[in-house]
């Protein structure tokens, strides 16, 4: 990608829950292409000050705002924080979320509260305060996943989100599109993350290798190939493009039972 190359030089990107995974793997990734980053964290300042030492060794600069995206107090200081640094912003990615796994009968008004304010309330917010610091056009991204369009036990709570979020984004786009900002999401399968690893640790869940094994691509996505995605979003190879929800996930969505890794002879496919 043009990260590595210096193609995101001058640059201002804010990225929400950047300290790990997805969100740290694209900031590093910009900073190595010449970007200045807004790191947003929750309560890990030690895990936000490496990645902001990493965007630093990768050429990039970085700052650390420290906001709990469920307060639109703290929404409206991370923005404050950006505009005061930079005076602007280039990019906004909204990738940031957490939500509760249960069964939909066991959902509580303050699982649905927060569900809702972390994943859905804080994108919408976030792209006001973005827009508004876009004086020459700007891209935004959120990330979805799969559960916004499939139904599987236990994520009906943010898949309902993710799916709202994916309806933002093409509202999104229709309206910022005159303001010279492409809105986009990128919908993410079975990615290699902390969150994946909380998902499959839920009593009763299914174990992780019977799910793999059902992908076209029989293993996992990785941060860098979600990252790798997003920047392209955020390039100006994608000028045209949005309104749109890319799906990374190897093919899962694609897939029906009966499923390639149930089949017997002779129909089984080759290991």
């Amino acid at each position: 990608m043009s990260g590595g190359t210096g193609g995101y030089t001058g640059k201002v990107a804010l990225i929400t829950g950047d300290s790990r995974g997805i969100g740290r793997t694209l900031a590093v990734l910009l900073g190595g292409g010449g970007a200045s980053v807004v790191i947003n964290y929750k309560k890990n300042a030690d895990l936000a000050d490496g990645v902001r030492r990493d965007i630093e060794q990768a050429g990039g600069g970085a700052i650390t705002v420290q906001a709990d995206l469920e307060n639109p107090a703290d929404i409206d200081r991370l923005f404050d924080t950006a505009a005061e640094r930079y005076g602007r912003l280039d990019f906004f990615v909204s990738n940031a979320a957490a939500s509760s796994f249960k069964n939909i009968l066991d959902l509580g008004v303050h699982n649905l509260d927060r569900s809702y304010a972390l994943n859905v309330r804080a994108f919408v917010l976030g792209a006001q305060r973005a827009v508004r610091l876009m004086d020459r056009g700007g891209r935004i991204v959120a990330l979805s996943s799969y559960g916004s369009s499939q139904a599987y036990p236990t994520y009906a709570n943010l898949g309902s989100a993710k799916a709202a979020i994916e309806a933002w984004v093409r509202y999104m786009a229709a309206e910022f599109a005159p303001r010279g900002v492409n809105v986009n999401g990128v919908n993410g399968g079975l990615i290699e993350s902390d969150s994946l690893e909380f998902f499959y640790r839920v009593p009763g869940m299914a174990p992780m290798p019977a799910v793999l094994e059902k992908i076209p691509k029989r293993r996992a996505g990785t941060a860098a190939e979600v990252a790798d995605v997003i920047a392209f979003l955020l390039s100006p190879a994608s000028e045209y493009i949005t309104g749109q929800t890319i799906v990374v996930d190897g093919g899962l969505s694609i897939v029906a039972p009966p499923f390639a890794a149930d089949l017997a002879p002779p129909l089984a496919p080759d290991a």
